[in-house]
């Protein structure tokens, strides 16, 4: 009995810091380190080896140039007259697209994806050549090569086909080699400049005195609803690399926005749990429109004289169901707006309609985005 009132207190302490965490974030999810980023490398290239499902030799005109300009570079020489006879059907021209991670160094490998830019039905199967891949500025920064993975599969004649995922694009783990380099190093003086990934005022405040309680109070500063400086205390035991560890591992409470986000080629709809809702009347109810069309024929008598009409017969019924109307109290949450919605009958397609009108009546306590 005694140990069980000892677990049942020790719930009871745990509780509230258990709550607090599960609501709460890390620093390092919310806000990235100025200059600490990612960069985009692109590339084009060849892909061999296809069972008959490469690119349309005669029609793609860059994949023939590439094959043609790639030859070449192996020393052998062909004519256009008998290049212009090759019918292959095992030679895909692709874009190669990585991300080159920050911090990255020459020899380390990243992962690259490949997409299809010609006719080619599927790159399963399939080998990149070696391509290089620049970025913005032109300049070459990795090399990649290796067979494809592909998560689809097509298989068909001319009758009919079945396709799976889709084929025309793969991937390659670790396919780059990183050839180059991005210059950037982390400042000396320990000044570091945070960005939220999302702006809020509420959440650059919090992230800020979270900072401060735990190095000091001149640590961090906010520069605006993004922005948040920090400086390295003088009297930090650890390098700067501890330094940016600890403040990533700091959890805060972010704040967002009451918004209420509908996609209606889809019917999904996705609501914040601050969404307010002043009260208002809700009345649902669905009218249908039934046409439907008959054709009537109208002969004379055996030997009588007179001709065959075909007269159509239109029949217009109109149906309307019962109109439920539902009465939402000021202040509610999105809980008692979804039992309350659901309760009349709506459909997402219906609800988002319904969300439409409650904004346009200025009921609305959040923003409709409408994708």
């Amino acid at each position: 009995m005694q140990r069980k009132y000892i677990l049942y207190t020790l719930l009871f302490i745990l509780l509230p810091v258990w709550v607090q965490t599960v609501s709460a974030a890390r620093i390092k999810d919310l806000a990235n380190i100025e200059g600490v980023r990612e960069n985009q490398l692109m590339g084009y290239g060849l892909v061999i080896g296809l069972n008959g499902t490469g690119d349309d030799i005669k029609k793609s005109v860059f994949t023939r140039q590439a094959m043609i300009n790639m030859i070449k570079r192996m020393g052998m020489a062909i004519t256009p007259d008998v290049f212009s006879q090759m019918k292959t059907k095992n030679v895909a021209a692709v874009m190669v697209t990585a991300k080159l991670p920050p911090f990255a160094r020459a020899g380390s490998t990243i992962d690259i994806h490949v997409a299809s830019i010609g006719d080619s039905s599927s790159l399963a199967g399939g080998n990149l050549l070696m391509t290089p891949l620049k970025g913005p500025d032109g300049k070459t920064y990795a090399v990649a090569q290796g067979p494809l993975a592909v998560g689809g599969i097509s298989f068909g004649g001319k009758a009919a086909q079945v396709q799976k995922n889709f084929p025309t694009a793969g991937r390659i783990a670790g396919g780059a080699i990183i050839e180059r380099t991005v210059n950037f190093a982390l400042p000396t003086d320990g000044n570091l400049l945070f960005q939220l990934k999302e702006t809020d005022f509420t959440t650059a405040t919090r992230m800020t005195e979270a900072i401060n309680d735990q190095f000091g109070d001149a640590t961090a500063q906010s520069l605006d609803g993004t922005s948040i400086q920090v400086i390295q205390p003088d009297d930090y035991p650890g390098g700067l690399v501890s330094f940016i560890s600890e403040i990533e591992n700091i959890s805060i409470s972010p704040d967002t926005p009451a918004r209420i986000v509908v996609n209606e080629r889809t019917g999904t709809i996705v609501m914040g749990q601050d969404v307010r809702i002043s009260t208002v009347a809700v009345s649902h109810g669905n009218l249908n429109l039934v046409i439907s069309e008959s054709i009537e024929v109208s002969q004379p008598n055996p030997l009588a004289a007179g001709e065959t009409v075909a007269a159509p017969q239109t029949t217009i019924e109109v149906v309307e169901e019962d109109g439920n109307l539902v009465v939402l109290e000021m202040g509610v949450n999105i809980g008692d707006i979804a039992k309350a919605l659901n309760a009349i009958g709506a459909t997402p397609r219906d609800l988002i309609a319904i969300f439409q009108a409650i904004k346009a009546a200025g009921a609305l306590q959040g923003e409709l985005v409408v994708l």
